[in-house]
């Protein structure tokens, strides 16, 4: 398993530099963050380098795809968002599509597929992937239009393009669907990116009802060769919670 530390919820309001050079002090060889237009991205991917860390991934410019309206804005983004992950030597842009508009859900899932094949075009050859992520509705996205990985799984198959995929959060999903396991095992080759948190509370993975070795393992039989996204809000120091996990899963 190839971890990832999600640099903005561990270390909130820490410079990235001074994040990326904890998280190489701790060992791990990967980083991710969520907006990179707040960041001095030259001064990152330096940091990076100089750590010898990889820059994983991190989130588009923008990211609304249900309202057919906010498409021309959501493909500049992703042009920029491609030009910048290139320059960092990050293979994942992670994209939510939007809220929930309240107009008839199958026009916001028809605005979703039209939005993501004007896509397609933008990220062929770059060898970057864009990551669409389920997020659940009951704690911590209400209003947002795509909850379920079934759904998303279902979006990925329509669009048919080999560099768009799920990020599938563990956390959320655990929430929204269960069935964590099974769900994985069916749609191994639309998921580009994992992110997990503990469950409840979205804090330390080893305090949680999901039982994260036994998940990890299990995606380690799948042969999955991306990352895993730590991304949770530590209630202790992030360093001790990173060493436990280290050393338990």
């Amino acid at each position: 398993m190839k971890f990832s530390v999600c640099t903005d919820a561990l270390f909130g309001g820490m410079n990235t530099a001074d994040a990326i050079q904890k998280c190489a002090a701790l060992g791990f060889e990967a980083i991710e963050f969520w907006v990179w237009s707040s960041k001095d991205m030259k001064a990152v991917k330096e940091a990076a380098d100089a750590a010898q860390i990889k820059i994983a991934g991190f989130c588009t410019k923008n990211m609304v795809l249900t309202d057919p309206s906010e498409r021309n804005a959501y493909l500049e983004g992703l042009s920029e968002s491609i030009e910048v992950a290139k320059a960092a030597g990050a293979g994942i842009l992670i994209s939510q599509v939007g809220p929930d508009t309240g107009l008839p859900r199958q026009e916001q899932y028809e605005s979703i597929i039209e939005g993501l094949w004007a896509a397609a075009p933008l990220l062929k050859g770059t060898g970057i992937t864009l990551a669409i992520e389920p997020l659940n509705l009951l704690y911590d996205h209400a209003g947002y239009f795509l909850s379920s990985s079934s759904e998303g799984f279902k979006i990925i198959k329509e669009v048919g393009c080999a560099n768009i995929k799920i990020l599938f959060d563990i956390y959320h999903q655990q929430i929204t669907e269960g069935n964590i396991i099974n769900n994985i095992r069916d749609n191994m080759e639309y998921i580009a990116h994992f992110h997990a948190a503990g469950h409840p509370g979205r804090h330390e993975l080893t305090e949680s009802e999901l039982d994260y070795r036994y998940i990890f393992n299990e995606i380690d039989k799948l042969n999955f060769n991306g990352y895993t996204g730590l991304e949770y809000f530590p209630l202790q120091k992030p360093e001790i919670g990173l060493e436990t996990l280290k050393r338990t899963v």
